[in-house]
């Protein structure tokens, strides 16, 4: 086991937050941090920024001007080794003439996973590798799922009052909860590679499913917001409106249905019909994250009603519920958060808090599957 100093933990620390910087605009590429210490000072730092821009260790290198010889890098993630839309960060780290390379953690990427060590290693650099890799892990959920199963991170957002209800019973939804849980709603969908939802919630609602600058709060919400998620809607019978607002909006929409696509989605070229088989008249829902992991995305966010819903916490593919709950009562006849028909408690579907917190007047409570003993 490695020893790690006090300065290890602070340089490492400093690389993981601001990695976090990232965390809008990396997609589909992890979110990466990396500092240069030469003599005990940080002499420089990089993060990556973009998908097709240059990585966390080139940043840094940079961001050096030529003095990271002999230098220790911090880095959260294995340096790749192979060529993407930009060289290895391997072989950036190598011609820069470092000395040594820390590692929070290994690239889960097959493609890279344990080859950007060795390739630094018989460069003579000196590796050490795993320090605060817990924090490493938390930058990139969904990435390292994708790359470990083949399928993307779920998180499941729902709104709800007290007694457990989303909506009236004539659908009315608008608003339960207050501005500032709007807002980390938006911040969700910002970080997520696709936002899903089903198609009753579209003809209810006209929902967009986009992310709005003006709703973020963020310093650059104008840029974060120009990357908009994929926007999935589950249509499997093909009763999406024609006049849906989200079918005209900027970005990509993805219609997931069981049966063909009708006439009038020709006329949108940023909109593609994909048609899965039917299990028991539903889409195939693994079916359809195997599908987005394919178009790379990393974390996925479900909003949306009690039936899809239910289906995703049935089906055990949820890794995360986000739980938005308003202090009011809606009242029995309101609509509730899952179609989850349970009769024994030996049924029932337990969660463990991670986290919770007060957003104005609301509660937002974080919680993943308990894993059976």
């Amino acid at each position: 086991m490695t020893d790690w100093s006090a300065a290890d933990h602070t340089y490492m620390s400093r690389a993981v937050s601001i990695a976090w910087q990232g965390l809008y605009t990396t997609e589909p590429n992890p979110r990466v941090g990396c500092v240069l210490v030469k003599d005990g000072k940080l002499i420089a730092e990089g993060y990556h920024r973009k998908a097709g821009e240059g990585h966390a260790e080139v940043n840094a290198l940079r961001n050096a001007a030529g003095q990271a010889k002999g230098c220790t890098a911090y880095v959260t993630l294995e340096p790749c080794s192979h060529f993407g839309k930009t060289p290895p960060c391997a072989e950036a780290l190598i011609n820069a003439d470092v000395a040594e390379v820390v590692v929070g953690m290994v690239d889960p990427n097959p493609r890279v996973s344990g080859n950007g060590l060795k390739k630094l290693q018989q460069a003579g650099i000196k590796v050490r590798c795993g320090l605060m890799e817990a924090q490493c892990r938390q930058l990139n959920p969904g990435f390292i799922k994708r790359m470990a199963t083949g399928i993307p991170l779920v998180r499941l957002k729902m709104a709800a009052s007290l007694d457990g209800r989303t909506a009236m019973a004539s659908g009315e939804s608008q608003w339960i909860t207050g501005p500032l849980a709007r807002q980390d709603v938006q911040r969700l969908r910002a970080r997520s590679s696709a936002v899903v939802s089903g198609v009753a919630s579209i003809i209810s609602d006209d929902a967009s499913l986009t992310v709005r600058a003006a709703e973020l709060g963020l310093e650059h919400a104008a840029e974060v917001a120009r990357r908009q998620p994929l926007r999935v809607v589950l249509d499997s019978s093909a009763r999406l409106p024609e006049q849906a607002k989200l079918l005209g909006l900027p970005g990509r929409t993805l219609i997931v249905s069981c049966v063909d696509a009708p006439d009038f989605i020709a006329a949108y070229d940023a909109v593609e019909w994909l048609k899965l088989p039917a299990i028991n008249g539903a889409i195939d829902l693994p079916k359809l994250l195997q599908e987005l992991a394919h178009r790379e995305c990393n974390e996925v966010l479900v909003e949306t009603g009690a039936t899809l819903a239910g289906a995703f916490m049935a089906q055990g593919l949820v890794d995360e519920l986000v739980l938005y709950q308003a202090m009011t009562l809606l009242g029995s006849n309101a609509r509730p958060m899952f179609l989850l028909p349970l009769d024994k408690m030996s049924q029932q579907k337990p969660l463990k808090l991670i986290d919770s917190r007060v957003l104005g007047d609301d509660l937002r409570l974080t919680l993943i599957p308990r894993q059976e003993k």
